[in-house]
């Protein structure tokens, strides 16, 4: 099992590497095909995934990627008006063959996954984006490494959540510091590079510390959705790791908040 999470894990990065290195089309294909098969994965959770709704929803993620491919990010906040329209007229049109909870789920799996993942293209082609975008890594799986290290090392007492008993306070408080650390030591190192751009070290360092937060909350986030279906895993398709869902879950909260932070400096 840790062999074959490992050899995952390395292919994930190699991946990661060469897709996010590159950009472009090449990247926004990829973040797309990442976000309609999280969608499918939440849908799947749902038992939505094969409704007309979930339809709406996939056509939803595919028009939203082409409005980034054609720079018309200025129209997205009334393409989701009227995403949210198209739902709420199929819902009438189609009573009572679905309650409006559904028409909350399929339209928070557009915006929770689709929107999220598309927050790496996004910050990638900002100026600077080619070192910008891996803060949203370094904050994530950071987080993650060092607050499992932390935790294995010294974790005593338990975090008040039921939603995941094993997780210490330290641990943690652990991921938190470690990303923060490692975030502005990335900052530190590519100083010169970040510098024509207005980034400097600090900024980093307050992105890792925040992104360790929230990506700790969007591993609970996924955790709690779960845990409400009674399922173990989103999915199978990356041995070891389960599905997209399970292995980007801390990206969803990451992305955003790097994206997020980078528009308001």
């Amino acid at each position: 099992m840790f062999l074959e999470r490992l050899i995952s894990g390395v292919i994930l990065v190699i991946l990661a590497v060469a897709c996010i290195g590159t950009g472009g089309n090449l990247l926004l294909g990829i973040v797309g095909l990442l976000s309609l098969i999280g969608q499918f994965e939440l849908y799947r959770v749902f038992k939505l995934e094969k409704t007309r709704l979930a339809y709406i929803g996939y056509i939803g993620t595919i028009v939203y990627e082409l409005l980034l491919f054609w720079n018309k990010e200025a129209w997205i906040e009334v393409y989701l008006l009227a995403v949210l329209l198209v739902f709420l007229i199929t819902y009438v049109i189609s009573y009572p063959t679905y309650v409006f909870s559904q028409i909350a789920m399929i339209y928070t799996g557009l915006m929770y996954v689709t929107m999220s993942l598309s927050c790496l293209y996004q910050v990638r082609c900002m100026e600077g984006g080619i070192y910008l975008v891996w803060i949203i890594f370094i904050a994530a799986w950071g987080s993650d490494t060092c607050a499992y290290c932390v935790g294995k090392l010294i974790g005593k007492h338990k975090i008040p959540s039921p939603l995941s008993p094993k997780k210490t306070i330290e641990g943690c408080s652990g991921g938190v510091i470690g990303a923060a650390l490692l975030a502005f030591l990335y900052g530190w190192l590519l100083q010169d590079k970040l510098l024509p751009f207005g980034y400097l070290p600090w900024h980093f360092l307050v992105m890792g510390a925040i992104g360790g937060i929230l990506s700790q909350i969007g591993d609970l986030t996924a955790s709690a959705i779960k845990r409400n279906y009674d399922i173990k895993d989103y999915g199978k398709l990356i041995p070891g790791h389960g599905g997209i869902m399970d292995r980007f879950d801390s990206i969803l909260f990451t992305g955003p908040l790097t994206y997020i932070f980078l528009n308001i400096l």
